[in-house]
């Protein structure tokens, strides 16, 4: 076992001030280190988004999280496979090893636990001859306040999927959760985790699809969806409900085409299950209920070179 958790990742972005503020409005907390920006979700001691300036938005690094015992392991199978131990980026905390992906990611892996995050109240619901909430309305207070708990998963664009599951498979010590034939792939941690916490995409080259954060319920998916589209933000889909992961969901647009979601509901694979990954049908792929998604929902905006 390698790979533990997902602490966070780093985008480049052309305007550090505006990217603070859209996920500001998503409901996540943002402080300023020097130049660049740190996003954390309210009441959860952990990094979970930094921001860099730079000319075109480009993922810049993901850090993971592993125990003291392993990574010793990992170095060892890094330099088995050729993979070129780097120094830490200037302005990076310097933690854990560093090196890029097939890909041409910058990967970190660093010993770190999984920050505890808010836990939220039982979403009681009244269902045919099931009344758990009684006596009293369901609906929530208008001006409600979504603040996610924590960043559940990222998505990835990959020219290479098989190779890309093949290296966080047999290298880094994810599993694969499931897939949907040659179009994407959904990986967890061998110690229990949410259905994925990284997932690739097919497309012609490496890029940044989107960024989810987990929410209390459906009402706060939706809660958070209206407040992102009021300010302006455009809508990316939903709101829906995922066939592979069973999540519900809504992605808003950020300023430079890439896509933020509010989930709830997701699936969890404990350490002990006897899980069996599924090849999905491609209809399976996406939703097994919503709107269609819009034509532009798979495009690679990642700016070529």
């Amino acid at each position: 076992m390698t790979i533990s958790s997902l602490q966070y990742f780093a985008l480049t972005i052309p305007d550090v001030d505006a990217g603070k503020q859209f996920y500001a409005d998503f409901g996540l907390q943002a402080r300023d280190e020097g130049e660049r920006a740190i996003l954390r979700c309210d009441g959860r001691e952990q990094d979970q988004v930094i921001l860099l300036e730079g000319a075109n938005r480009r993922m810049h690094h993901v850090a993971f999280g592993t125990l003291a015992n392993d990574l010793a392991d990992l170095k060892n199978r890094l330099e088995a496979e050729h993979t070129a131990l780097i120094d830490a980026p200037k302005g990076s905390d310097g933690a854990g090893l560093w090196f890029h992906d097939p890909d041409g990611v910058l990967i970190s892996v660093r010993v770190a636990d999984s920050a505890p995050w808010r836990t939220a109240p039982e979403w009681k619901i009244n269902t045919p001859g099931h009344f758990s909430r009684i006596g009293r309305p369901g609906h929530p207070r208008r001006d409600a306040r979504v603040r996610p708990t924590r960043l559940g998963h990222i998505l990835r664009f990959t020219p290479q999927l098989q190779r890309m599951i093949d290296f966080y498979t047999r290298v880094l010590g994810l599993k694969l959760s499931d897939r949907a034939q040659d179009i994407v792939a959904f990986l967890h941690t061998r110690g229990g985790s949410d259905h994925h916490v990284l997932a690739f995409l097919a497309s012609d080259r490496p890029g940044f699809h989107h960024a989810s954060f987990e929410v209390a319920n459906v009402d706060e998916i939706g809660l958070g969806a209206c407040n992102m589209l009021d300010k302006g933000y455009n809508d990316g889909w939903g709101f829906g409900r995922h066939v592979i992961g069973s999540n519900f969901f809504h992605y808003i647009r950020d300023p430079w085409m890439s896509l933020a979601e509010y989930f709830c509901d997701i699936d969890y694979i404990a350490a002990d299950s006897d899980w069996k990954p599924t090849n999905y049908a491609i209809e399976d792929a996406l939703y097994v209920w919503g709107p269609k998604p819009p034509e532009n929902f798979g495009i690679n905006f990642e700016a070529n070179g």
